[in-house]
């Protein structure tokens, strides 16, 4: 498995991956192993690769496996949740620190074909994804609807990410989590 930072040419095959598995468009027998809630546009998948080197992709040969999305505040801040992250970042204290726009990223979604749920992919490419970020951000944030339970076991229970608050927006609930990226994935060999 190759683990890289995607480019353009790769974000066809990124947007298939991202229709096989948006809520939107999943099929009913994939729904219960996980989802991805946002839609990207071609110009959004760009924006991240060009401006943030935050869009990580797991490769099987020729094969997309799978990608992870990171980036900064800035980046997020045009969409209302995250917006409504942002503002709440100052009411956080993780790690000693009350988080803000500076010392924090927002990590996420992570793809994952099915095909490949279960192995290694996960946890290296969270690696590999943190290790692009660690040296700009010490703290990773992210969120996990409550309707999508698998995901938020893979994540706490797997790469280690800690509970910082549950929120409510747009009638869903949430988990916000959180990760010290001076920390290497557990499970990884570096």
């Amino acid at each position: 498995m190759e683990y890289r930072n995607a480019r353009v040419e790769d974000i066809p095959e990124i947007q298939e991956l991202q229709k096989k598995y948006h809520v939107a468009t999943i099929l009913e027998e994939d729904r219960p192993d996980g989802f991805v809630t946002t839609l990207f546009t071609r110009e959004q998948f760009v924006a991240l690769i060009e401006k943030e080197g935050g869009l990580a992709i797991a490769l099987d040969k020729d094969r997309l496996a799978a990608y992870a999305m990171a980036a900064s505040w800035d980046y997020w801040s045009s969409w209302p949740l995250f917006q409504h992250m942002i503002q709440g970042l100052g009411e956080i204290e993780y790690l000693g620190r009350r988080l803000s726009t500076e010392n924090s990223y927002q990590y996420g979604p992570i793809c994952i074909d099915k095909d490949y749920r279960g192995s290694e992919v996960l946890a290296n490419l969270f690696e590999f994804s943190r290790l692009q970020m660690k040296d700009r951000f010490p703290v990773l944030v992210t969120f996990i609807n409550r309707i999508n339970p698998r995901s938020f076991e893979a994540h706490t229970r797997k790469l280690g990410l800690e509970v910082l608050r549950t929120f409510e927006f747009n009638q869903n609930q949430y988990d916000e989590l959180g990760y010290d990226t001076s920390k290497q994935t557990p499970g990884t060999i570096r």
